[in-house]
């Protein structure tokens, strides 16, 4: 259900105000530091992550309020330092989001979402203690399949692209025979460059063709696990170990699990 403005407020408000008390009261609470709840914090985000690809509503407003909470814990945490408080955190945000639609807020003139991010880029460049290069702004602790795909979305941002999907694909091929030629010659550190070198140009296909890779391969991930599940689960059903049964034994029980979990 829609809530009004001033009750969306009041919510907030109060779970400030838990907090508060927490930061008091509760033992845990207290001794938490922004080192100790960082990886609480990731672990929030990929439960989010994880709900989100379910398309899960009801764990998406529950892992969403676990997200709230650390950016809360975190801004108290700034305040008793003196630093900063939950306010700052929500000027600064709403300062940026103004600053970066001109076509929005000013008098910038865009026709597609393209044009938004170049000049989303170009935004960024300029403002005060924004990215110093284009690439500047990506986080060098983001995991290397999500970091390559931002890596290019912000080179083509800026112009540096290929001309047309297609161009990805002859890309893709080549690089699959560099793989290819470095396992023929037996070299380790020439196969894991090239191997790399082919990863990041998939990557590359998939975001010209408009494919998040990241969600493409959680969701392959997901369908790999149900399917040998079920290879398990039929396995022991017949009184089978894994280990015991043929590839051509899984394999058949593997297109079973296709027709029933398609």
């Amino acid at each position: 259900m829609a809530h009004s403005r001033q009750e969306k407020l009041e919510a907030l408000g109060r779970i400030i105000d838990t907090l508060d008390i927490l930061r008091v009261k509760c033992p845990w609470d207290a001794k938490q530091t922004n080192e100790s709840l960082r990886p609480n914090t990731i672990e929030e985000v990929y439960e989010l992550c994880e709900a989100l690809i379910n398309e899960d509503n009801p764990n998406i407003c529950k892992e969403l309020g676990d997200v709230l909470l650390h950016v809360l814990f975190y801004s108290k945490i700034g305040e008793e330092k003196g630093e900063f408080d939950i306010a700052d955190v929500a000027d600064k945000l709403n300062s940026k989001l103004i600053f970066r639609h001109p076509h929005v807020f000013g008098d910038t003139h865009v026709d597609s979402t393209e044009e938004v991010l170049q000049n989303w880029e170009e935004i960024k460049l300029k403002e005060k203690g924004g990215n110093k290069t284009v690439l500047g702004g990506v986080p060098s602790a983001l995991p290397a399949l999500i970091k390559a795909f931002r890596i290019q979305e912000k080179a083509a941002n800026v112009g540096f692209d290929w001309d047309k999907p297609q161009d990805a694909w002859d890309k893709v091929s080549e690089e699959m025979a560099e793989v290819r030629s470095e396992i023929d010659s037996k070299n380790p550190q020439g196969i894991e460059e090239e191997m790399g070198d082919l990863l990041f140009s998939v990557v590359n296909m998939a975001r010209l063709y408009g494919v998040n890779p990241e969600n493409a391969l959680e969701r392959t991930n997901k369908k790999f696990i149900q399917r040998f599940n079920h290879i398990e689960q039929r396995s022991h059903e017949m009184g089978r170990e894994l280990k015991s049964m043929t590839l051509a034994e899984m394999d058949e029980l593997w297109n079973e699990a296709k027709r029933i979990n398609k």
